[in-house]
């Protein structure tokens, strides 16, 4: 039996390089801010040998730019011609990030058009949705008009970039789909910072524009259960399941006390193999004092040992119906959050993609431009990891992303290949470390 017939089959836009295929006609409808029409290096090449390096977690742009002429490279990503390290960064410095978003939303039309957002679907026909921001750049030195700036209170200026992006997840799935990236950045012409709050109502808008009928929930941390945050989800016709903090809403919890007395506060207990969980809510109260009008349903949770003792609780406000069919399933959603932490920015900053590594900062977009395309390297290997078999076999071999990660690079760096597959075929069959050189 041939190699090829034991190779898992993969539908063509749900694997790397259909996906790749996908990117390079977004890329092409991205202006170029270069005059001239015979240019060395066209604009979706540059964006497509950028996305390239990421996908191939290379740990440095001029570790990549070794690499100019590498026939894999071209042949996998679809480049004509591969700029150098300084090229790279000044034809990327000026792009526009606006577009960059809408490649998102190209993959994640083929999740749709493949029925893979079936398995994410979480309440009815709605999704679920985690928002949060992290750090992905920080210097004393290197900085750029669009740089957020902080002083320590030694005097010290630091200089950074944050970004908060929109995740699809689901309690039964380790697969995260990123939807949108909006930056934390200084305005073009503001001199105050940005801050998380302005660029999450921006990221808000971006999802309603590019899903305009997709039914979210969204679930967040602690912080952004408050009044204005809500109007926002509101607004945008979106659900809410939010941390809640007693020492943030002394008024809430109170609240659930006073209900407890007047057998308004219900619950429901289910026993396990480490001890016991009980979920408890209460319907309809004021989220604080100062906000009467937004009435929100609370949700408790707290683990217990078969000792009886306390191991964790939770807590979360939610504009869901709560019933005791409900309430489990509501509260696996919003302690589900954390997927944004440890399944996207854990992995960007641990697993091989280098994300707070500075690929390059340039003095206009170019930090940004890097990051989304990084993003997208990621959205892509989720995808894969989601829905191509061959790519699941291949993990399943070498068992650590950091691993397969080095066995791409090697294969690319040591063979001619014509496809993302045939890398993956070539690691699945050891053909590219088994090999013998010729005499």
């Amino acid at each position: 039996m041939s190699t090829a017939s034991l190779t898992p089959k993969a539908r063509r836009y749900l694997s790397a390089d259909g996906l790749i295929e996908i990117l390079k006609q977004r890329f092409q409808h991205i202006e170029d801010p270069r005059r001239g029409s015979h240019l060395t290096y066209p604009l979706p090449d540059v964006l497509m040998a950028a996305f390239a390096m990421f996908s191939l977690k290379d740990p440095s742009l001029l570790a990549f730019g070794d690499r100019q002429d590498d026939p894999s490279l071209k042949n996998i990503y679809r480049i004509e011609n591969i700029p150098s390290d300084s090229q790279m960064r000044e034809i990327l410095d000026p792009i526009d990030v606006e577009h960059l978003n809408e490649a998102f939303a190209d993959v994640f039309h083929e999740l749709q058009r493949g029925g893979v957002l079936k398995r994410f679907r979480f309440q009815g026909d709605q999704y679920l949705v985690a928002i949060d921001g992290t750090g992905y750049f920080c210097s004393s030195a290197i900085r750029c008009p669009h740089c957020l700036v902080k002083k320590s209170s030694d005097g010290k200026t630091k200089y950074s970039h944050h970004a908060v992006a929109a995740v699809l997840i689901h309690p039964d799935l380790r697969e995260v789909i990123p939807l949108a990236v909006e930056p934390i950045i200084k305005q073009d012409g503001e001199t105050k910072n940005d801050c998380e709050r302005n660029a999450t109502r921006r990221l808000l808008g971006r999802v309603k524009q590019l899903h305009p009928r997709l039914k979210l929930i969204v679930t967040e941390d602690g912080i952004s259960s408050n009044a204005p945050h809500i109007r926002d989800l509101q607004e945008f016709g979106y659900g809410f399941i939010l941390g809640a903090q007693p020492g943030d809403h002394t008024h809430l919890f109170d609240q659930v006390l006073e209900a407890g007395e007047e057998s308004n506060y219900h619950s429901v207990s289910i026993a396990h193999t480490k001890g016991k969980t009980e979920t408890s809510w209460v319907k309809d109260l004021p989220l604080n004092k100062s906000h009467e009008d937004i009435r929100v349903n609370y949700i408790g949770q707290v683990e217990l040992s078969r000792q009886g003792d306390v191991r964790s609780r939770f807590a979360w406000v939610t504009d869901q119906k709560t019933t005791a069919q409900t309430v489990q399933q509501l509260a696996r959603g919003g302690r589900c959050r954390w997927r944004i932490e440890n399944e996207t920015f854990n992995t960007l900053k641990n697993q091989g993609y280098h994300f707070e590594h500075n690929y390059g900062h340039g003095q206009q977009h170019l930090s940004t431009v890097l990051m989304l395309l990084m993003m997208l390297a990621f959205l892509v290997d989720q995808v894969q990891q989601l829905c191509c078999p061959l790519f699941q076999s291949v993990l399943a071999k070498v068992k650590r992303r950091k691993t397969l990660w080095h066995r791409l690079r090697c294969a690319v760096e040591s063979f001619t290949f014509r496809s993302y597959r045939e890398v993956l075929e070539a690691i699945l069959s050891d053909r590219s470390r088994r090999g013998w050189l010729p005499p």
